[in-house]
């Protein structure tokens, strides 16, 4: 099974992190948390997501089931 690299930003003054698997045309949608965008394929494979808010999450473990 082949590995692939994830990418992961982080904007500490937008307090906004970005984790990628793939690097495929895609868009965000929304999840239940409204902390949470997953990004998608055109077939809904998840790409990677999104977090906003970041610093809200200190001491604060959340859980986000992505598609």
């Amino acid at each position: 099974m082949e590995r692939r690299a994830i990418e992961l930003w982080y904007d500490p003054e937008g307090d906004f992190m970005e984790v990628i698997f793939d690097e495929k045309a895609g868009y965000f949608r929304e999840t239940k948390d409204d902390r949470v965008m997953e990004k998608v394929d055109a077939d809904g494979n998840v790409l990677g997501f999104s977090v906003m808010k970041v610093s809200s999450l200190k001491g604060k473990p959340f859980e986000v089931a992505l598609a």
